[in-house]
């Protein structure tokens, strides 16, 4: 047979507890205590908190008011224990209503207070006593034998209610062993803190070269501070399972931007994650954005592409004219190496590339965003489209063949491709056609590649203020 020896103790402390604590007071505990903060902020709003205080608290039990924890703490995620001492929790409760003048009012319903009010002939005040009826969308007042509307002047609260904080505050019900000073941490789990990565590229004249700047972009909306705090971040998608948690402060707009340079995260591998951490404290203030420096390199090797990209579609019907003066794309890339100055994994972003003018101004020529990058992998951005150089593209011909197969179907088609350059310099021109079904190239004017199963590519040379034309036929069965 089970038994359970621990049900009816475990409900007689906490009757015992309920009366005792009743009397007792509260045992506050702020900032002021706060030893060690350490901080991981995922990807997808989500951080966890390890606040560790040092707190008196006498032998026996006791209700703990950790004040300044996050306004958006998940509360069944939170954990207290102590580092150095003895005790146990019995029970904890998150106050989340703050301390406002319409929040007071509210929990005054049906209860007593005093108005206050001024004859305006004489100046003296006069007390009334009243009780609240009502505060939603304005309030209502009972004073005397009559029914007030609006505030005809102060309103004196006897006390404020238990339940309502000036800050976000845990309330721990809890028994203790011994009596003496114990560094206790209160480890939960938040909304309310996010982290981004933005990286700052520059070309070189030539572009061939860029020197990187990666910057992790912190916005903190919890509503505490996290003061000295041991910063860690957490890239890559973790598996959450989504609930509704209510929001007990809304997400402010952000009232300053701090700028922290120092040196470059350190990076570790994290089960199927990356784990990057900050050499030193840092200050992570409520309703704050800032930014501390994630890496740096310079003389990156790059590789600076014009891509032309075709279609499907016009290799199955006849279409003639199909674009004139079409957009060549601007792309660049560089490899995530060793060899090539990185070989850090790079987090999702936004990278944003710069050029030098002429007069050593540097300008904004694009931006893209890059997903999680491995070590070894290849960062591809499109900057733009090109002004200088274009495309006019035409189909010259078009048959359906005879049915190879039954159930089958086979088409010949040719293609006139003009690339024009209006730069002061030669340039490469990359055309890519995604061409379907079984196919091959039947004649060509240039070179062509196989670059995947439905693609294939050339590399075209257009010459300084000339113009190439790529000619080529095809024949693809479906």
């Amino acid at each position: 047979m089970l038994k359970f020896p621990m049900l009816s103790c475990s409900f007689a402390g906490l009757f015992m507890f309920g009366i005792s604590t009743s009397l007792a007071d509260e045992i506050r505990s702020t900032l002021d205590d706060q030893r060690h903060m350490a901080v991981t902020i995922y990807n997808q709003d989500l951080a966890l908190v390890k606040d560790q205080r040092s707190i008196l608290l006498p032998s026996g039990l006791n209700s703990l008011a950790l004040r300044d924890v996050s306004a958006q703490i998940r509360p069944e995620t939170a954990l207290l224990r102590s580092l150095n001492g003895s005790l146990s929790v019995l029970e904890q409760n998150f106050d989340f209503d703050l301390l406002t003048p319409q929040k007071l009012l509210e929990k005054f319903v049906g209860k007593a207070v005093d108005i206050i009010s001024i004859n305006p002939a004489t100046g003296v005040e006069s007390r009334e006593q009243a009780q609240v009826l009502a505060a939603n969308n304005g309030v209502v007042l009972k004073m005397g034998d009559r029914i007030e509307t609006g505030i005809p002047g102060r309103i004196v609260y006897h006390d404020v209610p238990a339940n309502l904080r000036d800050r976000p505050t845990l309330v721990v019900q809890l028994n203790n062993k011994t009596a003496n000073r114990q560094d206790v941490e209160l480890s939960y789990l938040t909304g309310g803190l996010g982290w981004k990565a933005d990286y700052v590229a520059e070309l070189n004249a030539t572009d061939d070269k860029l020197d990187l700047s990666g910057w992790v972009t912190l916005s903190n909306t919890s509503g505490t501070s996290y003061r000295d705090a041991r910063l860690q971040l957490v890239a890559g998608d973790i598996n959450r399972v989504h609930e509704q948690y209510p929001m007990a402060v809304k997400s402010r707009s952000m009232e300053m931007m701090d700028m922290a340079v120092a040196a470059p995260m350190a990076e570790e591998a994290l089960l199927e994650y990356h784990l990057y951490t900050l050499d030193r404290p840092t200050t992570i203030a409520e309703n704050q954005t800032k930014q501390v420096a994630l890496l740096s390199a310079t003389n990156v090797p790059v590789r600076k592409e014009l891509l032309l990209r075709g279609a499907d579609y016009y290799y199955q019907s006849s279409y003639g004219d199909l674009g004139q003066k079409m957009k060549v794309g601007v792309f660049v890339e560089f490899d995530n190496k060793e060899n090539a100055q990185l070989g850090m994994p790079l987090p999702k972003g936004i990278m944003r590339v710069y050029k030098k003018d002429t007069a050593g101004n540097a300008q904004f020529v694009g931006e893209d965003r890059i997903d999680h990058t491995p070590r070894n992998e290849t960062v591809r951005l499109k900057l733009g489209e090109a002004f200088d150089v274009t495309a006019d593209k035409k189909q010259t011909d078009f048959k359906k063949l005879p049915r190879p197969i039954k159930g089958s179907n086979a088409f010949e088609s040719a293609y006139k491709i003009v690339l024009k350059n209006a730069k002061k310099e030669r340039v490469t021109v990359t055309v890519q056609e995604p061409i379907p079904g079984d196919w091959k190239i039947l004649d060509s004017s240039h070179p062509s590649r196989k670059a995947a199963s439905n693609t294939a590519v050339w590399k075209v040379d257009v010459p300084a203020d000339g113009q190439t034309t790529l000619s080529y036929r095809v024949q693809v069965i479906y």
